[in-house]
């Protein structure tokens, strides 16, 4: 089956997992790119996006595995095509074939932007740095059987905090994205819940890459 990997940004950030499915779906149809159908009751695109992204987070790894009806079209034309169809915000950078299985991604790269507009409080980033370097940090997570209490710190492989000018603070750190998940928000809900005084008057998300558990980039 092939893969292709793609990006989601600016306004697209707001568009649901639902929708995007449905923005591909659709993109596939106008660009004459037929997709095979699930057999059943009720036959769906043969079309699935790894690891669903929470609104608001922008990303450049994102994995859109489908399949094609009818005779092989060259990757090369199944990106130029799906490209010329797709909304702004979200472009497909690479179209390949053999990819790994999706069970083996485990780790990923993302960055968090803290913007303060009044300049970044003193002593911000040590303070951050002491958060994150504790034992346990345990911070609300909802799922299908509610909202449960989750321990990052086991999910966080690394992580770096720096000073990107006077208003500016990134958190990029390499997390657990898959068995067990740590969903970057996650991080930032620390800082509020531990250090309130150090909330930000503007948060961005970003993924940046993502890896198998050795740490080898995952395709």
């Amino acid at each position: 089956m092939p893969r292709a990997l793609f990006e989601k940004t600016g306004n697209a950030v707001w568009i649901s997992h639902l929708d995007l499915m449905r923005v591909f779906q659709r993109a596939f149809k106008r660009a004459e790119l037929p997709l095979t159908h699930t057999h059943g009751f009720n036959p769906r695109p043969s079309v699935s996006i790894a690891l669903p992204m929470s609104v608001g987070i922008e990303s450049c790894c994102e994995l859109l595995d489908f399949d094609l009806e009818g005779n092989p079209i060259p990757n090369e034309e199944i990106l130029s095509r799906l490209n010329e169809k797709l909304i702004r915000g979200v472009r497909v950078m690479e179209v390949y074939d053999n990819g790994q299985k999706l069970r083996n991604l485990a780790l990923m790269d993302c960055a968090l932007v803290l913007e303060f507009d009044n300049g970044i409080p003193d002593g911000a980033c040590e303070e951050l740095k002491a958060l994150f370097s504790r034992e346990s940090l345990c911070v609300e997570k909802k799922g299908k059987n509610g909202v449960t209490q989750q321990d990052i710190i086991p999910m966080i492989r690394r992580m770096d905090i720096r000073e990107t000018d006077e208003h500016s603070i990134c958190i990029t750190a390499r997390i657990f994205c898959q068995n067990p998940t740590l969903n970057p928000m996650q991080i930032y809900s620390a800082v509020e819940l531990y250090r309130p005084k150090l909330r930000a008057d503007e948060v961005s998300f970003r993924r940046l890459e993502i890896y198998d558990i050795q740490e080898n980039i995952f395709r």
